[in-house]
């Protein structure tokens, strides 16, 4: 080494890794989590010292970092009220009409832990083959029944298996055999009265009405029983769910905005695959004049410039990226983006260091490490989309797929998704002939997000832990003044981290083994 030569810890800083700095100074190359490992740090706490509080937006914080993203098979009303229980966000998708997206609004601001508010509801025309349907599809056979088939209809009786089973006739309708003589509970009630009342009734369900018997939730021994406190969620000072939703940058969707601002929204997505456009900026524009108490998040963008436009006019967080999540194609069908590590890089520290507004990391998330690498690039959480479609509380119907369970899943540049609204995201409502930008598929079952997303982020935690950093913004202070190194990995190096050299999926036994659902 010559006189160059040094030894201890100035040393070992100078030649582990390097400083993000250095490693995205070249203004011609671009990288993915995949082409970045880092370096670990000195650990001195338990991982249960970790603290992953962010923001999510200038003014609205979480306990975890994870958004679920607005796509129509990831994102309503039961995947947006469980986000915000794990303490992340939902964002309900615009591919819909506004009514339709208003009212998942408020079935999250309506939201009591313990009440059902949106059961699955008969009328008196069903069968007892749908009630079967019902049960294979989604696991249980008691259903109330009302004289409009829907939650707001007047309570006529419920079924149960009791009514249902030895029933050789399953053409028979649900009003034939449902039982009528039924114990209620009466709003206004509080969550302990009602369990009360369903414990001294010792049935399986409790309907909650409202008066002339109107069905308003129902109340299940089995969630009374799951029943818990989440001491994570992300809630407002009059402890209802904070929730976003998206809109397009159409000027018809300001009424859209309007509408779900008055509805309760906390944060107005505006959704666009190319968010730096003279719509987006007027948009923010206009949204901030009506409503200065709602916040903004804007994108998607990649770099600097498309920040600035975003943030000039007054926007509150940055979504980064464009063509990396795992069904967008608009880099293969546009050539136009940037890979995800870049992006989330250089736009992050331009909004810090100029604007101090949050970024969310949005696409090309696979699991715990590439969160892990999005919040050690400056991201200050990430907005997933295929990690939670799949789980149980994604919208959709599951099916099976020789032998396996699954869910459909697409990209909104599909044109399957585009032909109901989300060509607006594309810029191609008006267009005789669109492009598609993204795929449409299917993805195994995940089972509950909440147990998904508990798993999710004790591996962060534990990456964090092996980082020597307890919170984020312990992280990005390493980040920012190069004391978190990183390294460039080969393919050889990428194919060591993961699993090798075994086959998977096979017992001691030498026999295959069942895949476990999560």
């Amino acid at each position: 080494f010559g006189s160059s030569f040094r030894v201890g810890p100035i040393f070992a800083m100078e030649f582990d890794g390097s400083a993000a700095g250095q490693l995205f100074s070249s203004s011609c190359t671009g990288y993915t989590y995949d082409d970045l490992i880092l370096m670990p740090g000195h650990v001195d706490f338990k991982v249960s010292d970790v603290d992953l509080t962010c923001n999510i937006t200038r003014n609205i914080k979480a306990r975890t970092p994870i958004v679920s993203s607005p796509m129509d098979t990831v994102t309503e009303a039961r995947m947006a009220i469980n986000a915000a229980l794990f303490g992340g966000l939902g964002v309900i998708h615009n591919n819909c009409s506004i009514a339709e997206q208003v009212s998942e609004i408020e079935k999250v601001k309506r939201f009591e832990n313990g009440f059902l508010l949106d059961p699955f509801v008969f009328a008196p025309h069903h069968t007892l083959q749908d009630v079967d349907q019902l049960k294979e599809q989604h696991g249980f056979s008691s259903v109330p029944i009302t004289d409009n088939g829907k939650v707001g209809g007047k309570l006529l009786g419920i079924v149960t298996s009791r009514d249902t089973d030895f029933r050789a006739d399953r053409s028979m309708k649900v009003s034939e055999v449902m039982t009528t003589d039924l114990i209620k509970a009466r709003e206004p009630i509080s969550l302990s009265q009602a369990n009360a009342q369903l414990r001294k009734s010792k049935k399986g369900l409790l309907p909650v009405v409202a008066d002339d018997d109107v069905l308003i939730a129902m109340i299940s021994r089995k969630d009374l029983k799951k029943s818990k406190e989440y001491p994570n969620a992300t809630i407002n000072e009059n402890k209802q769910l904070l929730v976003g939703a998206a809109i397009s940058t159409r000027e018809a969707d300001f009424e859209r905005a309007k509408a779900l601002i008055d509805a309760g929204t906390d944060v107005i997505v505006l959704d666009s695959s190319q968010g730096d456009s003279v719509y987006q900026v007027d948009m923010i524009r206009k949204l901030k004049d009506f409503s200065k108490s709602t916040d903004i998040l804007a994108g998607n963008v990649v770099i600097a410039r498309q920040a600035k436009s975003l943030l000039d006019a007054g926007a509150d967080g940055l979504r980064v990226g464009m063509g990396s999540g795992s069904i967008c194609t608009t880099q293969e069908v546009c050539a136009v983006g940037r890979p995800q590590g870049s992006a989330v890089y250089h736009v992050s520290k331009y909004a810090r260091d100029n604007f101090g507004v949050p970024v969310m990391a949005d696409g090309g998330i696979q699991g715990s490490g590439h969160i892990m690498k999005a919040l050690a690039l400056g991201a200050n959480s990430v907005m997933v989309g295929s990690l939670f479609a799949g789980t149980d509380e994604s919208p959709g119907e599951f099916f099976f797929e020789r032998g396996v369970r699954m869910k459909v899943y697409r990209g909104m540049g599909s044109l399957e998704a585009q032909k109901k609204r989300s060509g607006q995201r594309y810029f191609a409502e008006s267009t005789n002939v669109k492009v598609a930008q993204g795929v449409s598929g299917a993805v195994i079952d995940k089972g509950s997000v909440h147990d998904l997303a508990s798993h999710i982020m004790t591996a962060v935690k534990a990456g964090c832990q092996d980082l020597g950093v307890k919170t984020l913004p312990d992280l990005h202070e390493k980040l920012y003044s190069g004391s978190l190194r990183f390294e460039l990995r080969t393919a050889s190096g990428l194919r060591e981290a993961g699993i090798h050299d075994v086959m998977r999926g096979v017992s001691d036994g030498g026999s295959p083994k069942q895949r476990h659902r999560h």
